[in-house]
């Protein structure tokens, strides 16, 4: 009798047949499976604002909800460590004079700020590409649903360059836009898509009393952020301002009213009100929540190792590498702590370093129609801009 012949099966076709094998065992889509292990492009896991809290999502480094994309190897990517990068391809992703929605603070250009170099730089993570923003499919993902920016002039800021963002990518859709005192729509007809500004300085409630104004550390006010498909909060900028610039005369912590306290402190009990609301009041299966996280200023240059510069005035490069020499803020450890004790899933969108490396990016002198020098706020166009293209990769990815 003949020996039985030996059948040697190609390499790809083993590797294929284990995959239909594994597929069926599992009860995974075989299209699925292919596409599972071919896979280069980075994804993004569900955002969670900090470990052991529900299934799925766990996300290394930073805590209090910031969240690294992950590669199809295994490899991760943190695309908020990086360093800006001169390109001198990388356009703006609009031009300030056509666009309606930008405050005369923050349009530079037309205030007369005579370098437009801080419009040359793109953020480049160290461990990954940054996709580029593209508002035609944004919109198309968002269609039908509405998306609000909530907190202070900062969240402004951001949502003033998303909306001209979005706007310059459809030139030709019917876009609508109304403004009161504390929301301001901009609404994309042709996508039923409304990008919307809610002013709220602190997120917890101001109220006029018989004693004056008084910031309430424990009461909040969220009835108009409800129904929202996309929330993205801010606040801290405020927090900081005394005196005749503070918006409020007593701050009631509890059933305690003082005059004031640590202003960190006050943030830390604020903040956590706001937490206990959103774990209360908001469904993470159909809202999905973003926290900005804390905007730096430029107004000491020993911070970035320039003792000589009052300001940020007449900056016009980004701080090289990718670490600040002033260091983290201590607002920064309040969001992230606060965030990785929340129940529900809240990404932050981490914007503190990559933020910091741009003294250059602020109005400065060039900030409308008013006199002072303005290294809060931020130029539009400009790093705001990059801000949303993270989100857009955070969403898309």
């Amino acid at each position: 009798m003949a020996s039985p012949k030996t059948v040697h099966l190609p390499y790809h076709l083993i590797t294929i047949i284990i995959i239909i094998i594994l597929a069926t065992t599992l009860q995974v889509p075989f299209n699925n499976a292919i596409t599972n292990i071919e896979a280069t492009t980075i994804g993004v896991d569900t955002p969670r604002s900090g470990t052991g809290h529900g299934g799925g999502g766990g996300g290394g480094g930073g805590g209090g909800g910031r969240r690294r994309s992950e590669r199809a190897s295994g490899e991760s990517c943190d695309l908020f460590a990086g360093s800006w990068v001169y390109d001198s391809s990388y356009p703006p992703a609009y031009g300030s004079s056509g666009c309606p929605f930008i405050e005369p603070e923050f349009d530079c250009q037309k205030y007369g700020r005579p370098d437009a170099l801080y419009l040359k730089y793109r953020w480049r993570p160290a461990a990954c590409d940054l996709p580029r923003f593209n508002g035609v499919d944004l919109l198309e993902r968002w269609r039908g649903k509405k998306v609000m920016f909530v907190g202070d002039s900062i969240s402004l800021n951001q949502w003033e360059s998303l909306a001209c963002m979005l706007r310059a990518a459809v030139p030709n859709t019917r876009t609508t836009y109304t403004r009161t005192d504390t929301i301001s729509t901009v609404t994309f007809q042709n996508y039923a898509v409304s990008v919307m500004y809610y002013r709220s300085t602190y997120l917890v409630d101001i109220v006029t009393e018989p004693i004056g104004r008084v910031l309430k550390l424990d009461s909040i006010t969220g009835g108009a952020w409800l129904g929202i498909d996309l929330l993205i909060f801010n606040t801290w900028h405020w927090w900081t301002h005394t005196g005749s610039s503070q918006p409020w005369d007593y701050i009631q912590d509890g059933s305690q009213v003082v005059k004031d306290m640590d202003r960190l402190v006050a943030f830390s009990k604020g903040l956590a009100t706001w937490a206990k609301w959103v774990d209360s009041n908001i469904d993470t299966s159909t809202t999905k929540v973003f926290f900005q996280g804390i905007s730096p200023t430029h107004y000491k240059g020993n911070e970035w190792g320039e003792p000589n510069a009052k300001n940020c005035y007449q900056q016009t490069q980004p701080i090289s590498g990718s670490t600040y020499p002033g260091g983290p803020l201590p607002a920064q450890s309040v969001v992230k702590n606060t965030l990785g004790g929340m129940s529900k899933p809240v990404y932050l969108l981490d914007i503190t370093l990559l933020s910091q490396l741009r003294k250059d990016a602020h109005p400065s002198a060039y900030s409308g129609d008013h006199t002072g020098m303005d290294c809060s706020h931020w130029c539009l166009a400009g790093l705001p801009d990059m801000w949303n293209q993270i989100l857009y990769a955070v969403l898309t990815t």
